[in-house]
């Protein structure tokens, strides 16, 4: 029937183009519901993928499947790999995209699935009945019917905007709210909650004096966030830029603190600790003369650019009086202030690691509407909403990522298990297997597992097979070959190494931190041994060093992950009764509340100690 689909998804947001595409993929009917059908996956505020964290968060996506490394390799206008100052456990790669240009190939890339329909409409309501979904009525009055619901709202749920003391209701600058559906699922039984992002004030770059400026490059060889062989790394990069602000600009913003929304208590919602408003950092930090911003570009063929760091919800004559004091914006034109957004939200403890509600059966939660921040957190949530979606309907079981498979895998474990009281953002520093969870192994991690639900096309696994081939070779090789001291000495020297007596075998060699396999290529003759090996690549080379650098902190983690996993083949049956436990009261209200399935779960639930584990262990035979 025209109005009946395997799988709706509601929102066109990254986390909504996803699941979308992912379920389509799969083999769903899918119908992809949007406010507007101009903006798929729209960045409503930086016009950037990746960073710390999320950027690895990508190469997983893409590793599966997914899109958002493909689109965003498309777009870019500038590519940098952060932290190669570190380890390569926290290398993280980051694209500055052109925005038009990203939420078109987002557009092109769901077209192409003959299975996925389009509506651009306001969803009112869902169709629930005896506690399962079942559909939805849109404002047009119209009912869709699906087995599955895959809801994406962002920022849009009774969305408001502040800018100064006043207000109006949007999802986003220019955009109505979505209304009726957080009221719908309260009645239900789910909890709710407010959250606030913002975004910054947008520029006319024509009036910017981009000579006081201090120019950010891309990198001199930029790489590129989909591990398909065909999407090429960016060729032609636009500049960033940095500039700073003063004490005689703070002054000028705290002026306008009286009419803070902030501040006066007007915002009621939780904000990003780690996105904060320029006016937060002025008042945390109230002994910081200056704080950092970046001018980033916003598409190719457009004079609009972003100033990343100064998000706000000042009036707007204290936000473009104190601009007017930044070095190089003494003349500056705003096409569009900056504003707060408050929205709602529900706390992820009320779904399962698929991302399905626990309290309506077959509906999912995805995105911002689960107290996460950021396209990426999105996006992979999204992802994972509809790969789960299309199992659960064909009775396939589900897919669920563990702490030590992927960020995904923390990612959606801290959200069902931990709950959140601020918006959450991915770090490095969340996973505590993140030397496993590098950004250069996600296809090795995780393109098998996505291949066999059949979401990771044929050409992705021939891909990661070719490449584990490779890079098994090229380490057998520097284990077996070794180099003289006088092929390899002046090198040493060079950069502060010490030097052989006698020949070595180069896997010694490249263990060394200081020493680069890209610069042993060049001084030796081991580059020509290495000629025979097929489908040798910038790529392999990087992941065969990484784990020879690090076998030893890699093998470590691997065992731990491997003790770890155990807690998580004990599985705790429904309905068990904690109050018969001999734990503490504490933990017994957050088991209840939560309802952990497995021990692993249990064990990182707040309030929930060692003790108490080993007491439930002891109960289950264990």
């Amino acid at each position: 029937m025209l109005y009946t689909f395997d799988i709706i998804v509601v929102g066109g947001g990254h986390a909504g183009c996803e699941a979308a595409a992912a379920a389509a993929k799969l083999g769903s009917q899918v119908l992809l519901i949007s406010m507007d059908m101009t903006k798929f996956a729209a960045m409503s505020c930086n016009p950037a993928i990746g960073g710390v964290a999320k950027g690895q968060i990508v190469r997983e996506i893409d590793a599966l499947g997914g899109c958002t490394g493909i689109v965003t390799d498309k777009t870019s206008l500038q590519f940098r790999m952060l932290n190669r100052s570190k380890g390569p456990a926290v290398w993280s790669p980051r694209a500055q995209c052109d925005r038009t240009l990203f939420s078109m190939e987002w557009r092109k890339m769901l077209e192409a699935h003959a299975s996925l329909s389009f509506w651009q409409d306001f969803v009112v309501s869902l169709i629930v009945k005896n506690g399962k979904v079942e559909g939805l009525t849109t404002a047009l009055g119209i009912k869709f019917y699906a087995q599955a619901v895959i809801l994406t709202a962002g920022t849009f749920l009774n969305g408001t905007i502040h800018v100064g003391l006043a207000q109006l209701a949007g999802g986003r600058m220019g955009e109505m709210p979505s209304a009726g559906l957080t009221e719908q699922l309260v009645e239900s039984g789910f909890e709710s909650g407010r959250m606030k992002t913002g975004t910054p004030p947008r520029f006319d770059g024509r009036t910017v004096n981009f000579d006081k400026l201090a120019v950010q490059h891309g990198d001199e060889h930029p790489s590129k966030f989909s591990f398909l062989p065909e999407i090429k790394p960016i060729e032609h990069q636009k500049p960033c830029y940095i500039v700073h602000t003063s004490p005689e600009v703070h002054q000028i913003l705290e002026s306008g603190f009286d009419d803070s929304p902030l501040f006066t208590g007007i915002i009621k919602g939780i904000g990003p600790r780690y996105c904060p408003s320029i006016e937060d950092k002025i008042k945390t930090f109230s002994g910081k003369d200056s704080h950092q911003l970046f001018l980033e570009p916003e598409g190719f063929d457009t004079n609009e650019y972003y100033l990343s760091g100064f998000s706000s919800s000042l009036p707007l004559d204290v936000q473009y009086n104190a601009l007017r004091k930044v070095e190089g914006f003494e003349n500056v034109r705003i096409f569009r202030p900056g504003y707060a957004i408050e929205y709602d939200y529900f706390p992820p403890v009320q779904l399962y690691h698929t991302l399905e509600t626990k309290i309506i059966e077959n509906l999912f939660f995805a995105g911002q509407i689960n107290g996460t921040t950021g396209y990426e957190e999105a996006a992979a949530q999204g992802l994972m909403a509809g790969i789960n979606a299309h199992l659960k309907l064909h009775d396939n079981g589900e897919f669920v990522l563990s702490r030590s498979q992927a960020y995904i895998g923390v990612l959606i474990d801290d959200l069902v298990s931990k709950g959140v009281d601020e918006p959450y953002r991915m770090f490095t520093s969340r996973s505590e297997h993140r030397i496993l969870l590098r950004q250069d192994n996600a296809d090795d991690r995780l393109t098998e597992l996505s291949y066999r639900i059949g979401l990771a096309s044929d050409c992705r696994y021939r891909n990661v097979v070719n490449k584990k081939r490779a890079v098994k070779e090229f380490i057998s090789l520097v284990n077996n070959i070794s180099i003289s001291p006088d092929e390899i000495n002046p090198y040493l020297e060079s950069v502060g190494s010490a030097l052989i007596t006698q020949k070595r075998k180069i896997v010694d060699i490249i263990s060394r931190p200081e020493v680069s396999i890209n610069d042993i290529l060049s001084v030796s003759d081991f580059g020509t041994a290495i000629d025979n090996i097929e489908n040798l690549t910038a790529e392999v080379i990087e992941e065969a060093e990484i784990s020879v650098k690090y076998s030893g902190y890699i093998e470590r983690e691997q065992l731990l992950a491997e003790k770890m996993s155990r807690l998580e083949n004990v599985k705790i049956p429904v309905g068990f009764d904690y109050s018969k436990a001999n734990i503490t009261i504490e933990a017994q209200q957050k088991l209840k509340k939560i309802n952990p399935v497995t021990i692993g779960q249990a064990s990182r639930i707040p309030g929930v100690s060692p003790a108490d584990v080993s007491v439930l262990l002891v109960l289950l035979g264990r």
